[in-house]
């Protein structure tokens, strides 16, 4: 733990409403819950003046604007209060070994150079160092070595929790040794991250973190013995942060907003996410049925546009050549583009297709969920009636296959079928969220009681996932998203067990996978009785809604586009290959009502 000078550096001490002796001595820890309007307008005050000399100028800061860097130790307790109180600030993490953090810190201690707090009230000694922990008053008495490797582990551990729960453009990651060993390259990645220039003004503070680091680098010994069988109560939460180094060096950054900043239906998106569009030459459909709207995300000279259509609780999308099916509350709408409408659409010249409504089906309220094309027909998951099922001319809808253990064909979610899974035009995975044959039984387990089960068999290949979803067959293996921890995995089917590749920042559902990479739905979802005792609401107070471009080989994120304010809930997600810019013409629109379509001409009788 190390502070690094530089403009700006320490504001935040000595404001009345923040310091610890006027919040009853609890900690240096601040979350958003601890903004208030004074102390925010007292740090910006001081933010400026400190970031203006003596001659009027303004070091450390770009053309962009102010830029304030400050390494203060007790800013691994804020990021929550920093995140909110500066919506543009982003972090950088320097992973350290604990076998070299602690033993530094112990020596901090001891040296009396790093005293924060003096004369800490009920603290017997010696004089508190470094940041003020959480729930210090329970190390009272202990000996040295415990109070520094729990000083550590409380740190660090609410230090990556709070990380995680931002999103991933706002944090990036760098190694103690790294920075010691290559400082240019690191110090220069940093600034590419920040979207600064490396100038020698603006990594002075940097620089003055390096050169610290540099000196306890030095200065470093053999763990002490005392320290030796502490040293393992360590290791779980130091393989945590190893594995953020595995981060993406450049993480994207948020690039534009794709509607007004005040819209409800704004979005942001990383400048990769238009790009990889591009790079498709194909757009992404998105189902949201809390908003009841469709969304086409297409690439637009280099910008992302957000295309809104509207649809009664739209789910489960399926796509085939000049087709797009829409399964909604109690129908299923069936779209055909037809090209020769598309010239004539406004902007004129700019859409490479045109889809519009030809058919309906009303299957009622049958809980639709995902759809998927096979076999020359639509397969729907009829989760209300725990069955998979096509259509036809005469009934509702006709149930095909229904899950061993369901005794009766009956319209009450005995186990929330939801996921089908097609491999080479043959339906052969579905995910359920229990394995249960009573209205509603899946609810009680729902944490941990999901399953994947394999069509033609009837067996369950997977037991004991949390709310899967979205089952999808790439490169040989069967993937799954385990929506309840909010994550996306691939499955060994021969062992039965299923393996994390990536845990993402909100409710995972809704997978599709192009050009190499898995694009992931994401939900927001509140504490309710669907969704609340879920190991994702455990792991992060915050949940994102959008789609997350993920790389399956490594799990790091690539790109996203979030959406910002209405949109809160993320079913499916659909590629449209090879159409940049295509038009969904809702019904009643002029595309729709004044467009015909016919067989081509017959020769005329007689």
């Amino acid at each position: 733990m190390f502070s690094a000078a530089g403009p700006g550096a320490g504001v935040l001490e000595g404001i009345f409403e923040l310091e610890p002796e006027n919040r009853e001595w609890e900690s240096n820890r601040l979350t958003a819950s601890d903004i208030e309007p004074r102390s925010v307008e007292e740090l910006r005050s001081r933010l400026k003046a400190a970031l203006v000399d003596s001659e009027g100028n303004r070091p450390g800061i770009d053309a962009t604007g102010l830029r304030w860097v400050d390494g203060q130790p007790r800013h691994a307790l804020r990021v929550p209060f920093l995140a909110a109180v500066a919506p543009d600030s982003q972090f950088v993490y320097i992973h350290r070994e604990p076998a070299e953090a602690v033993p530094a810190m112990q020596q901090a201690w001891q040296s009396g150079r790093r005293v924060s707090y003096p004369d800490l009230p009920d603290w017997p000694g010696p004089p508190w160092s470094l940041p003020l922990v959480p729930g210090w008053r329970d190390l009272a008495g202990r000996p040295l070595p415990e109070i520094v490797t729990e000083q550590w582990l409380r740190v660090t551990g609410t230090l990556l929790d709070d990380l995680e729960a931002l999103p991933p453009e706002r944090w990036c990651v760098t190694d103690f040794k790294t920075l010691l060993n290559d400082p240019l390259r690191e110090l220069e990645r940093v600034c590419e991250f920040v979207a600064l220039e490396a100038s020698e003004e603006v990594t002075r503070p940097l620089r003055s973190l390096r050169d610290q680091l540099a000196v306890a680098g030095e200065r470093e010994t053999e763990v002490p013995p005392e320290l030796e069988g502490l040293l393992p109560r360590t290791e779980r939460l130091a393989e945590r942060s190893r594995g953020l180094l595995a981060r993406p060096t450049t993480p994207p950054r948020t690039a534009r907003w794709s509607a007004p900043a005040d819209s409800p239906l704004r979005s942001v998106y990383t400048q990769s996410f238009p790009e990889l569009l591009n790079q498709l030459q194909s757009s992404l459909l998105v189902s949201t049925y809390q908003t009841g709207k469709l969304i086409c995300a297409r690439y637009d000279g280099g910008r992302l546009n957000t295309h809104f259509r509207n649809f009664a609780r739209p789910m489960g999308l399926a796509v085939a050549p000049g087709r797009i099916a829409v399964g909604t509350r109690a129908e299923v709408v069936d779209y055909r583009d037809f090209p020769a409408v598309a010239p004539k659409v406004e902007p004129r010249g700019k859409h490479d297709a045109c889809f519009l409504p030809r058919n309906k089906h009303f299957t009622g309220d049958i809980r639709i969920h995902e759809i998927a094309f096979a076999q020359g027909e639509l397969w729907l998951v009829a989760t209300n009636f725990s069955c998979l099922a096509t259509l036809d001319a005469e009934h509702s809808f006709v149930p095909r296959w229904t899950p061993p253990f369901i005794s009766q064909l009956t319209s009450e979610d005995r186990c929330h079928l939801n996921g089908l899974c097609v491999i080479d035009d043959e339906p052969r995975y579905v995910t359920a969220l229990g394995e249960t044959d009573t209205p509603g039984g899946w609810r009680e387990s729902k944490a941990s009681g999901g399953i994947v089960m394999e069509i033609e068999s009837g067996e369950i290949v997977l037991r004991g996932l949390s709310m899967p979803h979205s089952p999808r067959w790439y490169d040989g293996r069967l993937w799954v998203l385990e929506s309840g921890k909010g994550t996306i995995s691939v499955a060994d089917l021969d062992a039965g067990t299923l393996e994390t590749v990536a845990e993402l920042p909100g409710f995972t559902r809704g997978l599709l996978f192009a050009g190499g990479l898995a694009f992931v739905g994401l939900s927001q979802v509140r504490e309710t009785a669907t969704f609340g005792g879920l190991p994702l609401m455990e792991r992060l107070d915050e949940r994102l809604c959008g789609v997350w471009a993920v790389d399956p080989q490594s799990g790091d994120v690539v790109g996203f586009l979030r959406f910002e304010e209405l949109v809160q809930e993320v079913f499916d997600v659909a590629l449209l290959p090879g159409l940049r810019y295509p038009e969904i013409a809702e019904e009643g629109s002029d595309a729709a009502s004044s467009s015909f379509v016919l067989p081509e001409a017959q020769p005329a009788a007689g």
